[in-house]
């Protein structure tokens, strides 16, 4: 068997979205940080978002059945951490940020790249993990802006700020960008 250790160093080397869960309902306002996300079809839109087991967003999110994925833009780096710590009470996450609602009720994050509004369809427990099979009711965009993204254990912006940024620091040692 793998040892978890050598397996949580390659993952390092994935780069992945940042994003902040939400949801609200019957089990109360819950809200995390979670890079494990992905688009498993357009036809029907579904994502899987993948929660911790021992997270108490967990439950909250698979008793109130829906939960809307906001993808972070550069700029949320600091709400990004809010979220992503368990001593900073729910409600304290929340009063750092603009909320507004879609079709589902869960918090959309206002000025996130996108907020995919889900309604959760099936549910799968892996190892650690709960697995949320989530079917996409509503979703908003807002293309302006770099996006966060998590590499080598930390917060790094990916967009054409950053480029500019690379091409400036190229520029100024000298070097000639490769076309």
């Amino acid at each position: 068997m793998l040892d978890r250790s050598i397996f949580r160093d390659a993952m390092a080397g994935l780069g992945t979205a940042v994003n902040i869960i939400t949801s609200d309902g019957a089990a109360g306002l819950a809200g995390c940080t979670a890079s494990a996300v992905c688009g498993v079809t357009d036809e029907p839109p579904t994502l899987l978002v993948c929660i911790n087991r021992s997270s108490r967003n967990n439950a909250a999110f698979r008793s109130n059945g829906k939960l809307c994925v906001n993808v972070l833009s550069a700029e949320q780096q600091t709400l990004a951490a809010h979220f992503a710590t368990s001593a900073l009470p729910i409600a304290e996450r929340f009063a750092a940020a603009q909320w507004e609602r879609l079709v589902t009720g869960a918090p959309v994050l206002h000025g996130a790249l996108a907020s995919l509004d889900c309604e959760i369809e099936s549910v799968t427990e892996v190892g650690t993990h709960t697995v949320f099979f989530c079917a996409v009711k509503d979703a908003r965009t807002h293309v302006a802006g770099d996006a966060l993204i998590y590499y080598g254990r930390r917060y790094h912006r990916v967009g054409e700020r950053s480029v500019h940024a690379a091409h400036r620091a190229e520029a100024d040692a000298g070097a000639v960008p490769a076309r």
